[in-house]
């Protein structure tokens, strides 16, 4: 092997040395560090310290709301989802630039912008609080302002899985059901669905950790109400502001544990379906 041979290969080993290294150090630093760190100091104080900190009335009542959330918000954005990628992916029709826009616009709004945009629409003095205050129903500070923001924050994650992927499976298979006269919603149930049940699966897992884990937009419409508006975030938030530091990174331990547990399925489900560039 000639020397300049030598020398490239030795050249490119160190590259990619120096690369995963980096990388490594990397994710060290950001991820598992912190991620450590959260545990640490939720069982700083012992194993019964951690345990206590989830006999609060009002922690429960986070984790609680959080669960009834993600509940309403995933299912109804999976509707959303398919229907829109479908719509996207298989009809050409006068407005479809926007509505591929409008899909994209929580990546580009602020949490706390679409906050504010549900308080002046829907709070005291805001465009139909007047109208809503006759009726004696309540969206800004309650329940349903948080299923409102959370909703908007995470209606782009099960359409944004789809749409790519029913471009690139075609029509073909749908095209030959209905010449063997397959009704529209045979085909769907029976053509189309198996063919994207993982990709809805893997938005499903996305759409149902940001809905856990949102804090922006939801602070901004929950008016902080323990025991009543405060999901787990908002509750960290609270009791760390507290001094109860065992109590905040008790639920915080309890958030991490759920993301740890979606990268898993996620990781299950790019293996599965051989995704993993995806």
């Amino acid at each position: 092997m000639k020397d300049t041979d030598v020398a490239g290969y030795w050249r490119g080993r160190f590259i990619r040395a120096t690369l995963i290294g980096v990388s490594v150090v990397f994710l060290a630093v950001m991820l598992l560090v912190p991620l450590t760190t959260v545990f640490f100091e939720a069982l700083s104080m012992g194993l019964g310290a951690y345990r206590g900190a989830f006999a609060d009335p009002d922690s429960l009542a986070a984790m609680r709301l959080t669960l009834i959330v993600a509940a309403l918000v995933v299912p109804l954005n999976t509707l959303f989802g398919i229907a829109a990628a479908y719509a996207i992916a298989r009809f050409t029709f006068r407005g479809k630039n926007i509505l591929t826009t409008m899909i994209d616009l929580p990546f580009a709004v602020s949490p706390v912008i679409a906050g504010l945009v549900y308080v002046l629409l829907f709070g005291a003095n805001g465009w139909f609080g007047a109208w809503l205050a006759e009726r004696d129903i309540s969206i800004i500070f309650a329940v349903p302002g948080i299923v409102l923001a959370t909703i908007f924050v995470t209606f782009p994650y099960v359409a944004r899985e789809l749409i790519p992927l029913m471009q690139i499976l075609g029509t073909e298979e749908e095209a030959a059901a209905i010449s063997l006269g397959a009704g529209g919603w045979t085909t769907f149930f029976q053509v189309t669905l198996p063919k994207i049940q993982w990709g809805v699966i893997y938005g499903v897992i996305l759409c149902n950790a940001r809905a856990m884990g949102e804090f922006g937009a939801v602070s901004v419409v929950s008016g902080h109400i323990r025991g009543l508006t405060t999901t787990m975030p908002l509750d960290v938030e609270v009791l760390y502001n507290e001094y109860n530091t065992v109590g905040a990174f008790a639920v915080a331990s309890i958030l991490s544990l759920l993301a740890v547990v979606t990268l898993l399925i996620k990781r299950a489900i790019e293996w599965r379906t051989g995704l993993r560039g995806h």
